[in-house]
């Protein structure tokens, strides 16, 4: 299903439009850090060390540069942000993630008062659509093997198991999911 047509569907699930679209120079990393501190929050009382647990808005800003990042909006307000990496990254410690034809989710977080109303499914259609006009023809991303509700909410998307990674700075092993687009 396209985003446009996901969008459509699930209009309902929130009382204010939901606007997703690519972040722009106005919009504030410091907001977007708060987001992703607060949609971590729940991985860090399961002691998952995440960098977006506590990573400062300096940090945000540099990972969100290094990609295409989008926003969702509420009424002007961030209540979202992802960030979509393009194929091919050649200093990633993961086969999966060099392969030239796999862009890669990261930075991924919903504002934990509007979870449960579609807007993270509608921002990872956006992202599948974005992921298509580059050329990818699959999108992967990773979480903690322990966060079992996450791997399960992404399987529940189409996502699938490819692999399990030790990244250097996380107390977890990782796993590795990716969706054929």
């Amino acid at each position: 299903m396209h985003a446009a047509e996901y969008a459509a569907e699930h209009a309902a699930e929130t009382a204010s439009p939901v606007v997703i679209r690519r972040r722009t120079d106005g919009d504030s990393y410091e907001r977007m850090t708060e987001i992703l501190h607060a949609a971590y929050a729940r991985l860090a009382a399961m002691n998952l060390r995440y960098k977006a647990v506590d990573q400062p808005a300096s940090v945000t800003q540099e990972r969100a540069e290094s990609g295409e990042c989008f926003v969702a909006e509420i009424d002007g307000r961030l209540v979202g942000t992802v960030t979509l990496y393009p194929a091919g990254l050649p200093a990633v410690a993961c086969d999966w993630y060099r392969r030239g034809d796999v862009a890669i989710l990261s930075q991924f977080a919903v504002d934990p008062s509007l979870q449960a109303r579609g807007i993270g499914r509608r921002m990872i259609a956006a992202l599948e659509d974005r992921a298509r006009a580059v050329g990818a023809s699959e999108i992967a991303l990773d979480t903690a093997e322990p966060a079992t509700h996450l791997v399960d909410w992404y399987t529940r998307l189409g996502f699938r198991f490819i692999e399990y990674v030790q990244w250097g700075h996380t107390n977890y092993r990782t796993v590795i999911l990716s969706k054929s687009l």
